[in-house]
């Protein structure tokens, strides 16, 4: 991995967080904690994790590098200036909007998305719900434009990761309507209203930086006065583990392509709109669908305080695992690698199936502990951590029994059945 990602990233991680922070001490300053919900936030939190092990191991396939297309598309040679990146900026936002509104528009890429809109609050967190199932990459098709032009590789590498963070800050219910900014970029009245189910909203405002391709392409809608956003998905996940949801849709369209009798529909459930099903399988397996915002009821399944407590613990710890990963990449063979990542999904999925008081939450957590003794046992150290700390592995391995011992307290001995509630 390039060292300038590595640097990126501890550079974006920590600053992601500070203004989480920030927004919930002012949610709370001015008395609207219902913006934060703990565990969802908690959630979405553990899916940038996920999403950070996805960049690490490179899983994205890339049809068409964007440097193979200027080499043999490029009409111009041009000089790099300060247009240059202007123009490029653009060519980015231009692709990213059409391939946000593919990934609205049809049934297989919608499982690229899912996860982003699957939080039921809308807040800073819920931007860091990315996806890991996007095993390959369209946006190529749509910088054919800046590669005819022949903006150099380099600026679009420079600017693609600034594009993405430059989406963060609009994921908030703390800041209104911001007047003449309104008609030129997506500000957070906007994409309130992109990340909202209302039928007024739903699949709206699907620009990332500039509003008027919404505009240009028939796809924009104000945020009305007298109908307040609802946030989620039509098919509600009802669960906080980010990597069960970033795969539930694609497992409802293997699943109907297997059960239809229609050997046509077999074929066209992935490119039909999102949300198509066959209707032979529709009448015989229904799936619950949001028909009325009204009275909606949010998931949050009732947890007591000391698993939330125990739930963010892990988390920092999970987080404390996941830095010095990527700090050590390449101290790391490729096998330690797999085995590395491996260990941090097994945790995130133990974790918040715990936070789901999934009954295979203990399972998962055995699987990560014996994971991690067997890294410990097989390599001799937990990645030359020891060279720090002498002591490091020890408490490592200490960690892992008692992380085993609380959670199989929680799974048997806390009497908390699951039920869903408004926080």
């Amino acid at each position: 991995m390039p060292t300038y990602y590595i640097t990126t990233l501890n550079i974006a991680i920590p600053v992601f967080i500070s203004l989480i922070l920030l927004e919930i001490f002012y949610a709370k300053y001015l008395d609207r904690t219902y913006v934060i919900r703990s565990m969802d936030t908690l959630s979405s939190l553990c899916s940038g994790l996920t999403n950070v092990i996805r960049d690490v191991l490179g899983l994205t396939i890339i049809i068409l590098s964007y440097d193979f297309m200027v080499d043999n598309l490029a009409l111009f040679k041009i000089k790099t200036t300060w247009l240059t990146y202007v123009i490029a900026f653009i060519g980015i936002d231009f692709a990213g909007y059409w391939v946000h509104r593919i990934n609205h528009s049809i049934n297989y890429f919608w499982n690229h998305h899912i996860i982003h809109h699957s939080s039921e609050e809308f807040n800073l967190a819920c931007a860091l719900r990315q996806s890991i199932s996007n095993f390959f990459s369209l946006t190529f098709i749509f910088l054919i434009p800046t590669a005819i032009l022949g903006i150099p590789t380099e600026v679009i590498t420079f600017l693609a990761p600034l594009h993405l963070f430059a989406q963060y800050w609009y994921h908030t219910r703390l800041i209104g309507k911001l007047g003449f900014l309104e008609y030129i970029i997506v500000t957070p009245s906007h994409h309130r209203v992109h990340h909202a189910i209302n039928k007024e909203y739903l699949d709206k405002n699907l620009s990332q930086i500039f509003i008027i391709w919404d505009k240009l392409f028939g796809t924009f809608q104000e945020e009305l006065d007298d109908v307040p956003p609802v946030y989620g998905v039509k098919r509600p996940v009802r669960s906080w583990n980010p990597i069960y949801i970033n795969f539930v849709h694609l497992f409802l369209l293997i699943k109907d392509a297997w059960r239809t009798n229609n050997w046509i529909d077999k074929f066209r459930i992935w490119f039909m709109p999102t949300g198509w099903r066959p209707k032979d399988v529709e009448k015989k397996f229904p799936v619950s669908t949001i028909e009325s915002t009204n009275n909606y009821e949010k998931y949050y399944p009732s947890i007591s305080n000391n698993l939330q407590i125990w739930s963010w613990i892990q988390y920092v710890i999970v987080s404390f695992f996941m830095m010095y990963f990527i700090n050590h990449l390449h101290l790391i063979t490729f096998v330690e690698g797999i085995f590395y990542s491996l260990f941090l999904f097994i945790f995130i999925y133990s974790l918040t199936s715990l936070m789901d008081r999934d009954t295979y939450a203990l399972f998962f957590e055995l699987i990560k502990s014996i994971l991690g003794l067997f890294i410990i046992i097989f390599f001799g150290d937990w990645f030359l951590i020891s060279d720090y700390f002498s002591s490091a592995t020890f408490i490592i391995q200490t960690y892992f029994i008692s992380s085993l011992l609380i959670v199989f307290y929680f799974s048997y001995f806390e009497k908390n059945q699951l039920s869903y509630s408004k926080e």
